[in-house]
């Protein structure tokens, strides 16, 4: 499983620069390469996020999620989201499972870790529990 330079620049612009609000990743199966599938600009909400991943096939993700604490100090953290919905092939759910810690390494400032299956297993509450 490789990694593209796509993927690791796409994120520190995200990271770093907050031009993107999201960035969902696939695996080329053929090549077993892990490339950008889609971009959310900054103005693009978690609910944009949520709805542009397949019911059938799997997914890697990360989200900038900004909030405020409690001590009114604007924060963000990045979550990576592993998406294997229960429609996806068994052989896609295992390529998935197996290449995740690479992806997790070469996205470096990745805070929190999120797997679901179904769009209840990373609801928003569920995010929000997580960073605060």
């Amino acid at each position: 499983m490789w990694v593209t330079d796509e993927c690791k620049n796409s994120f520190m612009e995200m990271k770093w620069k907050k031009v993107h609000r999201y960035i969902v990743f696939k695996i080329e199966e053929k090549s077993r390469l892990v490339t950008v599938d889609k971009v959310g600009g900054p103005g693009e909400s978690y609910d944009d996020l949520a709805a542009s991943l397949p019911t059938d096939d799997c997914r890697y993700a990360v989200f900038d999620f900004d909030f405020v604490t409690v001590d009114n100090c604007r924060k963000s953290k990045i979550f990576f989201i592993a998406w294997s919905p229960t429609a996806s092939r068994i052989r896609a759910k295992m390529l998935y499972a197996t290449s995740k810690a690479g992806l997790r390494r070469a996205l470096d400032g990745v805070h929190y870790e999120v797997q679901a299956t179904d769009p209840t297993e990373m609801a928003m509450d569920v995010i929000q529990d997580r960073a605060n």
